[in-house]
């Protein structure tokens, strides 16, 4: 057994002495060709590196014509190079001209050989190239010999990696496949440009030590590591640590899977024994082969077990090298590059120093995507293995407008979109200038514009934007970056704090409204729901939880002492639900002055109008509330069965619909002739289009995001209102009708009303 596994070694051995050599890129590489011929007893030996247009080019050979290196080029899929390089996988062959996708290239003299051997050069489970050796015999390669070349291909990957051939291509403005500009699409999460350079959530660790002095060495702490991983992903389980990574307890488990797998932890093991690697060599070279034909599957539940065998290859190479989890450090402009994180993973990092985000996941109504819109970072989501085709320190840009990512984009692309920051910066201080001027319309009526919050940090975005107040405060914000449930102190310093920034202004704060996409990792749900998004969340969940929503009421209470609390009930379905939320908020007002707590001045209570049935039963609702407001997203969603998650259906109806304009003009309507005011706090109030039919429909008091502001405002002070209500109400009063999209348009063009 020992004399089979000499072959490697010595190969291992030899190649560290020529990686050692104070050589230039070319005389490296083609001593490593020479040397792993000699070793393999093989005529031929050849290197081609995939360049960044898609050309695998011979870079070095042993036994080919010399003449054809940098002149000899397949495309990716083109022959048997090319067919190795578009599948990642190795061909072994004893008659190569009988493979239907063999072809030769002509001038290199290969079509003497017979016998192929040929390996993807793989990192990180992607292609930089293809090694091959060939002999004239007809020959099947042993897996010894397929062993040493796909642990020589690792070495080359690393040299690839390195950027030491990059000067070598004969086409040197194509560069290399690493430093290739790729264009990725995914989901706008967060408006905003970022320019900057990569930083990898979990960076990849990699692998500079790849030859095993003593191999059983190797393997006593590759079994130490996994021993101690398992333990670990054990102990995460047991105390129930979701909330860090955003992931839920069958992911977890498909770590334990894996963890435990000892087919997994046997090939590791092999690969040190066999071929002389070190155990974090093993590690990655068992992930790129892993990673390379999970990539190939298309079953999406395989694939998406390819990232948890990701994350778990990373954690075994961190307890291997003994690396630290905490934040790396960032560079001024830095683009975080993640498959996915929680809300309060993005606030470990140094906002001031964020410019962007890009996830494999994320959806719109995530954790994470609300805190970054809250933090002004431009955001996309849904990026198909950004994660894999990033390395840390890639120029980058993220274009939370359309959805694109630009990594290592060309200098025309970076000089355009820098162009496009400037516009969108002077296009903000242009709205600045306004901010210190009323939301008045030209016939002179008044439309409060409010914010959406939900942090601390929200704060100083009030008086950046020259908004009237706070008109929806998430409270939810606080719990969801928490890793345990907020004490009510806890609590009750932030709602103080809130109070304390807004200086006087109004602040509307919505009771806790979790469930549905929002999952606190804290709190057990005993029941799996179909449908969360119409099951047991928001006020439902506190009527049945009195205890949770008791808490936060006396919070707010106490936090509101000799001010105005305004709070507000989320998914309110029945009158019914919100007299009882009514009574639990007199309850805690009783005991607190019973107590000698101050008392607020006022409390005024509303619910939010994002259930159908509600519009069915509005004058019971007015005489019950102090005021409501409108959940356009929620409201739009359930009376068009929609669901905003799926992009097969998200687009396929308008908010400018008559029918959705004329439930909120009777919302608006219905609230007037009460003598209550009604906001609407959703998507369509932070476009100045859409708030512009809002205004029109009848509402006085909008909420967007801070950066809505501006643009809304400019709106505002454009429009004759009579004048709209007078075209809208002729449209709306008319039977059927598509979308007033195109009318307002016309509308605002006519009138000299800015959109943008």
């Amino acid at each position: 057994m020992r004399g089979s596994l000499f072959g490697p070694r010595v190969l291992l051995r030899r190649l560290r002495e020529v990686m050692a050599e104070p050589i230039s890129a070319q005389e490296r590489l083609d001593k490593i060709v020479v040397t792993i011929a000699a070793n393999m007893v093989a005529e031929v030996c050849s290197v081609y590196v995939l360049r960044a247009d898609s050309v695998l080019e011979l870079f070095a050979t042993e036994g080919l014509n010399r003449e054809s290196v940098h002149k000899a080029a397949l495309k990716v899929g083109q022959g048997l190079v090319g067919h190795i390089a578009a599948e990642a996988q190795l061909l072994n062959l004893p008659e190569a001209q009988a493979h239907p996708d063999f072809s030769y290239i002509p001038g290199t003299g290969e079509e003497a050989y017979h016998s192929f051997l040929g390996v993807p050069i793989l990192r990180a489970g992607r292609t930089l190239g293809v090694l091959v050796v060939q002999n004239r015999a007809r020959k099947h390669y042993s897996e010894e010999e397929e062993e040493a070349l796909q642990t020589t291909a690792m070495v080359i990957a690393e040299m690839i990696a390195s950027g030491e051939l990059a000067s070598l291509s004969a086409t040197e403005e194509a560069g290399l496949d690493l430093a290739r500009p790729i264009h990725l699409e995914g989901v706008a999460l967060s408006d905003g440009v970022g320019l900057g350079y990569v930083v990898l959530h979990e960076p990849r660790v990699v692998v500079t030590d790849l030859i095993a002095e003593d191999p059983e060495k190797e393997v006593r702490r590759l079994e130490q590591a996994i021993a101690n991983l398992r333990l670990s992903v054990d102990d995460m389980i047991e105390r129930g640590e979701v909330a860090h990574h955003g992931e839920h307890r069958d992911v977890l488990e498909a770590y334990r899977m894996f963890a435990y797998d000892r087919g997994w932890a046997r090939r590791m093991e092999e690969a040190i024994v066999r071929s002389g690697l070190t155990a974090e060599a093993a590690v990655e070279r068992v992930q790129s082969d892993t990673r390379a034909r999970m990539m190939r599957q298309t079953d999406p539940y395989l694939r998406e077990r390819l990232h948890d065998f990701d994350d778990l290859t990373f954690r075994l190479l961190r307890e291997l090298m003994g690396k630290s989890d905490k934040p790396p450090e960032l560079p001024r402009d830095a683009i975080i590059v993640a498959r996915n994180m929680g809300a309060a993973e993005l606030l470990d990092y140094d906002r001031t120093k964020v410019r962007g985000l890009v996830l494999e996941e994320g959806a719109t109504t995530s954790h994470v995507s609300i805190v970054a819109r809250a933090l002004n970072i431009a955001t996309v989501g849904q990026v198909q293995n950004a994660v894999t085709l990033a390395e840390s320190g890639d120029a980058i840009i993220v274009d939370g407008e359309t959805g694109l990512v630009h990594l290592r984009p060309p200098a025309d692309v970076e000089h355009a979109y820098a162009e496009k920051v400037r516009f969108r910066a002077r296009r903000q201080e242009r709205f600045r200038r306004l901010r210190n001027k009323p939301s008045v319309t030209r016939d002179g009526i008044e439309i409060a514009l409010l914010v959406n919050a939900g942090l601390l940090f929200d704060l100083p975005h009030l008086d950046e934007s020259g908004a009237d107040g706070i008109g929806l405060f998430r409270t939810e914000l606080q719990f969801m970056i928490a890793s345990a449930f907020p004490r009510m102190n806890e609590q009750h310093q932030l709602y103080s704090k809130i109070l304390d920034g807004a200086a006087g202004r109004p602040v509307t704060f919505r009771s806790l409204d979790i469930g549905g996409d929002k999952v606190l990792p804290y709190l057990s749900r005993s029941v799996h729901e179909e449908n969360p998004a119409m099951g047991w969340r928001a006020i439902r969940l506190g009527l049945d939880r009195p205890a949770l929503l008791r808490t936060q009421i006396r919070a707010l209470l106490k936090a509101a002492a000799g001010r105005e609390l305004r709070l507000m009930f989320p998914m309110v379905t029945e009158v019914a639900e919100f007299t009882a939320a009514r009574a639990l908020v007199a309850r805690e007002t009783r005991f607190l002055a019973g107590h000698g707590y101050t008392p607020p001045v006022s409390v005024r209570l509303g619910a939010m109008v994002e259930v159908p049935a509600l519009l069915f039963d509005l004058d019971a609702l007015m005489a019950a509330v102090d005021f409501v407001s409108v959940g356009s997203n929620d409201l739009f969603q359930f009376m068009f069965a929609v669901d905003r998650g799926n992009g097969m259906v998200s687009d396929r109806f308008d908010v400018l619909a008559p029918s959705f304009l004329r439930a909120l003009r009777s919302i608006a309507r219905t609230a007037a002739a009460h003598g209550k005011v009604a906001t609407l706090c959703g998507e369509m109030a932070g476009k100045p289009l859409t708030a512009m039919a809002l205004i029109g429909v009848g509402f006085r008091s909008i909420s967007m995001t801070p950066a809505s502001v501006g643009p809304v405002k400019a709106m505002v002070r454009s429009v004759d209102l009579a004048q709209l209500e007078a075209r809208m109400s002729e449209v709306l009063d008319a039977p059927g009708g598509g979308s007033l999209r195109a009318m307002l348009e016309d509308f605002a063009a006519a009138h000299e009303v800015p959109l943008s």
